[in-house]
């Protein structure tokens, strides 16, 4: 984490004109004069060995042409000879460079250091001043200590997510575990592993000469010897692999030095052994091959660990050991240089947390500050004098400033000093010796102080600021809150004539419907006619009283 002395984030010097900012760096462009790079042009002259004058064609002068073929031949050579002339170049064209990898699947983040977001915030509340938030995130991304890069792993195409390793040594980001073995048995080697040399018979036969490697200077010895071509593959695969191999074989050359062949001579006269540190039973390695093996099978998985997410700091993401993130990180930072969207959300989450609120100026520009922009009503809200007079001058003056409201409203008075006359005063004859004392310099005037006029100024000017009726921007500049546009009124819904005519005519609808539904359900099958109950109004009908029972035959009536 940098210390806050590091970020150097002071919103006053920061959006200060550049002339205002102090010493600017010095111009590296100063002693260019626009012609570097270009060939001079060839002179020649009729003295041998000298070259004054241009050549040109006419009497007195031969030679060729500029700018056509040569005088008794076409462009492409003397066709008598059968061929090209003997300045053809297409056998020293270098090859074209191979296209870069791919860049990771990896999402970059640049995200403000807390505590540099906690001092800018401090200071924005200290001056109420608005400052443009894209500003603000421009100058995170000047400088590597105000901020940290965060890599997340996205999803391949196949569905998996971007390999992405660190090493828990020394924090480093990955790509692939080859990359990441490789950089610690390059940088690390001491930590697991310790190599001994020890005497061996030196190789048998006489040698006049060696195979040198013509780029890097190694020696692989002679090209009859056994181990030759194992040394050949080996150089390749380590230092060269970029390049094909029949390029860098041809890169090879035969050195007939004895001081050569006699160092080549000792390297083989000893053996390089490697010890196992960090393992509970001791164990000798002879190659290191077998070195990287027993690096996979016992240390990989303890120290190079697979993550989704990593954080590396701003400084360390400049310096990055694996090359496709390196390209990844700059390529990012340079799309953000020109429009810091990504940052600056992430910076306005973090002002944020510490209470600051953000608005539109003109509703293009983003500015963060104590208050958002609150009309004052001067008419319906009561305030002191003080106050209106502030609020009425801003209003009055375009780019009013501080300074000049201070004194408008409370100048500070003129005080006429009376001539001092100055008293010569001869100093002492100092003895043999003894330093002469040097006069005191003037003491500079002090600043003066505020008058309870301006004080009370600055008190209300403050209470304005922080409530959001007066906005003060980053160079100085003060504005008053607008008043707000009245919305408009919402439409009331007329109830017009056509209305009915429309009600019945969906009534019509509705029944021709039901009619049509009603014609595609089957009727009901026919009940019995003794079941059917007739269609008719009920008749009520007034009880009749029980008759007597008849005498039974042959008893009296």
């Amino acid at each position: 984490m940098s210390n806050v002395s590091d970020l150097d984030l002071n919103l006053d010097n920061l959006f200060q004109p550049a002339w205002a900012q102090g010493k600017t760096e010095s111009n590296r462009f100063e002693k260019f004069t626009g012609n570097e790079g270009i060939k001079p042009e060839r002179r020649y002259s009729d003295k041998p060995g000298e070259r004054r004058g241009p050549r040109r064609d006419g009497p007195g002068g031969g030679g060729e042409r500029r700018g056509g073929p040569p005088r008794g031949g076409s462009k492409f050579g003397d066709r008598k000879s059968g061929g090209f002339r003997g300045d053809d170049r297409r056998d020293d064209r270098r090859e074209r460079p191979e296209p870069p990898a791919p860049l990771p699947e990896l999402n970059v983040a640049f995200i403000p250091e807390e505590r540099g977001v906690e001092q800018l915030s401090r200071q924005i509340k200290m001056t109420g001043r608005a400052y443009p938030l894209f500003q603000i995130a421009l100058l995170i991304l000047q400088k590597a200590e105000r901020y940290s890069v965060q890599l997340t792993a996205r999803k391949l195409a196949d569905g998996s997510p971007q390999p992405l390793f660190v090493c828990a040594l020394d924090e480093s980001p990955w790509t692939s575990v080859d990359e990441a073995v490789a950089h610690v048995l390059k940088n690390h080697f001491a930590t697991f592993y310790q190599a001994e040399r020890t005497a061996t018979e030196p190789p048998k036969g006489v040698y006049t000469f060696v195979a040198q490697c013509g780029l890097s200077g190694a020696i692989l010895g002679p090209p009859n010897y056994h181990d030759y071509q194992n040394q050949l593959r080996k150089l390749h695969a380590e230092k060269f692999a970029r390049m094909p191999f029949d390029l860098f074989k041809a890169r090879v050359k035969i050195v007939k030095d004895e001081v050569v062949v006699k160092k080549w001579i000792e390297e083989q006269s000893f053996k390089t052994e490697y010890v196992c540190l960090n393992v509970p039973e001791p164990l000798k390695l002879a190659t290191l091959e077998e070195v990287e093996k027993h690096f996979r099978a016992t240390h990989k998985d303890s120290i190079i660990k697979p993550v989704e997410k990593l954080t590396v700091a701003g400084l360390a993401s400049r310096s990055l050991r694996c090359a496709g993130l390196q390209r990844l990180i700059r390529q990012e930072w340079e799309h953000q240089k020109f429009f810091p969207l990504p940052i600056a959300t992430k910076l306005s989450q973090q002002f944020a947390q510490f209470g600051l609120q953000f608005f539109k100026v003109n509703k293009t520009v983003t500015h963060v500050s104590v208050a958002r922009p609150t009309f004052l009503d001067l008419e319906t809200t009561p305030v002191s004098e003080n106050i209106k007079r502030i609020v009425d001058f801003i209003n009055a003056n375009a780019k009013c400033t501080r300074r000049k409201l201070i004194e408008a409203l409370a100048p500070t008075p003129k005080v006429v000093k009376a001539p001092v006359t100055e008293i010569p005063v001869t100093p002492a004859p100092a003895a043999e010796g003894a330093a002469v004392a040097q006069p005191a310099k003037p003491a500079e005037p002090a600043a003066p102080e505020a008058t309870p006029e301006q004080t009370a100024i600055i008190v209300d000017l403050h209470w304005l600021i922080h409530q959001g009726a007066v906005l003060e921007f980053a160079d100085g500049r003060m504005e008053t809150a607008k008043k707000p546009a009245p919305k408009p009124p919402k439409p009331e819904k007329k109830i017009t004539a056509g209305k009915p005519a429309a009600a019945s005519e969906a009534a019509t609808n509705l029944e021709a419907v039901a009619g049509e539904l009603a014609a595609e359900i089957p009727a009901p099958a026919e009940a019995p006619a003794a079941a059917v109950e007739p269609a008719v109004a009920p008749v009520i009908e007034t009880p009749v009283q029980p008759e007597a029972p008849l005498a039974a035959e042959g008893s009296a009536a």
